[in-house]
């Protein structure tokens, strides 16, 4: 073993937070295996838990924020 960490796959709509259902924008990989995905609301409730456990945490919840693009006029 390299000790090398695979790559982390971007999370995508069809990720589903493991509390609610709605779309993950957080992914908590455990130490021991396994990953949660959380909702960024639900992901805010249990973040410094999972970090103080060793959770490696993949948070994209930045993205609810971004302006999302226009088509240009006509293309709609």
């Amino acid at each position: 073993m390299t000790g090398a960490l695979a790559p982390v796959k971007p999370l995508t709509a069809l990720d589903r937070c493991d509390r609610c259902g709605a779309q993950a924008y957080i992914r908590a990989t455990l130490p021991v295996g396994g990953e949660l995905l959380f909702c960024a609301h639900h992901g805010r409730q249990h973040i410094a838990a999972l970090r103080e456990k060793g959770a490696d945490i993949l948070d994209e919840s930045a993205r609810l924020s971004k302006t999302p693009m226009h088509a240009p006029d006509g293309e709609r």
